[in-house]
C-alpha cells in the first residue's frame, strides 16, 4: 500500500446538506444510539471474560452480579430464563452479532456484493460438517466453530481468487462457491450420519442452544478484531466502495483490502451462525443496512443506523423467541425485516436504491 486515498474524499461522499446535517437532535440521537449498542455489546463481552474468569476472587463477585441482575429479569419478566448463564452466552452472541454484521454488511450492500455473506453462510455450514465428521473419525473435541471459522476464510480467499483471475461474469464465481460449498457440506452430513449422530440442524436455522461456551469466547474474540480492523481500515474501505477505479489510480492496495472485507465477512458469518442460523445468517448484513439507507443522509449515518437497527432486531427477535419459544434466527429476521418496512414507510413509502454513489 503506498496511499491512503485522496484527502477530499468524505464519508458522506459529499452529500452533507446545508442545513448542517451531521449536527442536531438527530445526530446526536443517532450518537445516543451507537454508544447505548457499544455499551451493551461491552457489557455482553464483559460477562463472556467473567464466565471465564469466575473463579478468581474479583471475577466471582462480579459474575455473582450478573446472575442476581438475571434474576431480577425473571422475576420481572416472569420468565426462568436469565438466570441461566447459557442465555447470557446466547445474549452475548446475539448482541455481539448485531453490531459486527451490519457494520460489515455496510460496505458489502453499497459494493453490491450482498449474495457473499449467504455464499461464506454455506462455507461455514461445510465446516461446520467437517468438524462434526473429524469429531465422529478421530475423536477430537474442539469447538466446531474454529473448523467453520477456518473453511469459511479458505472459502473468503478461495472467492477474492476466483474474482481477481477468472473472466467470469459477475457473481458467477460467488454462485459457484455458494453451491459448491453447501453440496460439499450435504455430502459430509451424509456420510457422517452413518458413523454417528449428527444434530446440524441448529446451524442451519439457528438455535439459542447451540451457543456453547468457546463459541460465546470465539464470538467475543472475533467482535474485538472485526471493530479494530474496520475502525483503522474505515477510510480506505470508504473510498475502494465508492470509487475502486480511482482508489487503483491512487495506488492503493485494493485487493488487499477487498481481500480484508471478505476475510472480515466470514468471520462474522461463522459467528451470527450460532444464532441465525446459516439459512438466514445472509439477512443480518443486509436488512439492518437497507432500512438504514431508507432514512440515512450519509454513509456514515447509514452505518450508525444499520448498528442500531441491528441491535434492536436482536433484542427485538430474543423477545419473540424467547416468549413465544420460537428460533431465534426466524425472530430475529423477522423483527429486522419488520424494522425495514418501517423505515421505508418513515421515508415517505419510496425505496431508494442503495447505490455507490451516495
Amino acid at each position: 500500500m503506498t496511499g491512503e486515498g485522496p484527502e477530499n474524499t468524505s464519508d458522506d461522499a459529499g452529500t452533507v446538506d446545508a442545513a448542517g446535517s451531521t449536527r442536531g437532535p438527530r445526530r446526536t440521537i443517532e450518537l445516543a444510539g451507537v454508544a447505548a449498542a457499544a455499551a451493551l455489546a461491552a457489557a455482553m463481552i464483559g460477562f463472556v471474560l467473567l464466565y471465564w474468569a469466575q473463579d478468581l476472587p474479583i471475577a466471582s463477585e462480579l459474575y455473582a452480579g450478573f446472575r442476581s441482575v438475571g434474576r431480577v429479569m425473571d422475576a420481572a419478566f416472569g420468565t426462568n430464563v436469565f438466570r441461566h448463564p447459557f442465555m447470557w452466552q446466547s445474549m452475548a452472541t446475539g448482541v455481539l452479532v448485531g453490531v459486527v454484521a451490519p457494520l460489515v454488511g455496510t460496505f458489502l450492500v453499497h459494493r453490491e456484493m450482498a449474495l457473499i455473506g449467504e455464499t461464506l453462510a454455506h462455507t461455514a455450514f461445510a465446516g461446520v460438517a467437517l468438524g462434526f465428521l473429524l469429531n465422529a473419525v478421530t475423536g477430537w473435541n474442539g469447538p466446531m466453530l474454529l473448523v467453520a471459522l477456518v473453511v469459511g476464510i479458505v472459502g473468503a480467499l478461495g472467492v477474492q481468487w476466483l474474482t481477481e483471475r477468472t473472466d467470469a461474469y459477475g457473481d458467477v464465481p460467488i454462485a459457484i462457491m455458494l453451491s459448491g460449498s453447501f453440496a460439499v457440506g450435504t455430502l459430509i452430513v451424509s456420510y457422517g450420519r452413518g458413523l454417528t449422530g449428527i444434530a446440524i440442524e441448529g446451524y442451519l436455522f439457528g438455535n439459542l442452544g447451540v451457543v456453547t461456551v468457546e463459541g460465546a469466547r470465539l464470538m467475543a474474540a472475533l467482535s474485538v478484531v472485526v471493530v479494530v480492523a474496520v475502525a483503522a481500515t474505515y477510510k480506505q474501505l470508504l473510498f475502494i466502495t465508492f470509487d475502486e477505479q480511482a482508489a487503483r489510480v491512487a495506488r492503493l492496495n485494493v485487493t488487499g483490502y477487498n481481500t480484508l472485507l471478505v476475510v472480515l465477512t466470514a468471520v462474522v458469518v461463522v459467528g451470527a451462525m450460532q444464532v441465525l442460523g446459516v439459512i438466514l445468517v445472509a439477512a443480518m448484513l443486509v436488512v439492518p443496512v437497507a432500512a438504514a439507507s431508507q432514512i440515512a443522509r450519509s454513509f456514515r449515518e447509514t452505518t450508525y443506523l444499520s448498528v442500531i437497527f441491528g441491535q434492536l432486531s436482536v433484542i427485538g427477535g430474543f423477545a419473540v423467541a424467547i416468549g413465544g419459544e420460537l428460533p431465534s434466527g426466524g425472530s430475529i429476521v423477522v423483527v429486522a425485516i419488520g424494522i425495514y418496512l418501517l423505515a421505508v414507510a418513515a421515508s415517505g413509502f419510496s425505496v431508494r436504491a442503495i447505490s455507490t454513489h451516495g
